[in-house]
């Protein structure tokens, strides 16, 4: 059964920094790619970041140059830095899993929610002026 965790989230001023995490179970690592998610009130989904299962990565512009995503593969967790933050990254943040395609290269990743099937249940970001 694959479970995703999510923390690290939390208030700070902008400018400043945080890094979430996602700790996992339940499946081989390797074998899925990887991405984070927001969602603010009254906002659609958005796809941040997302990473392959050889570790390519794929950002959003809104966070190009700001957040980066990594994987440990020693301990199976995913992770999001996330520096220069502004009020308008304020939102819950999720991460999500899927298993990728034996078709599919191992650079392969998505930024749509609708291409994932497992979710962590979140950690809100909220990021003052």
């Amino acid at each position: 059964q694959v479970q995703l965790v999510e923390s690290g989230g939390g208030s700070v001023q902008a400018g400043r920094s945080l890094r979430l995490s996602c700790a996992t179970s339940g499946f081989t690592f390797s074998d899925y790619y990887m991405g984070w998610f927001r969602q603010g009130p009254g906002t659609e989904r958005e796809g941040v970041a997302c990473v392959g299962s050889d570790d390519s990565a794929s950002y959003a512009d809104s966070v190009q140059g700001r957040f980066t995503i990594f994987r440990d593969h020693a301990d199976d967790t995913l992770y999001l830095q996330m520096d220069k933050l502004k009020p308008e990254d304020t939102a819950m943040y999720y991460c999500a899993a899927r298993r990728r395609s034996p078709y599919t290269s191992s650079w392969y990743c998505s930024r749509r929610s609708s291409n994932f099937d497992n979710w962590g249940q979140g950690t809100q970001v909220t990021v003052s002026s």
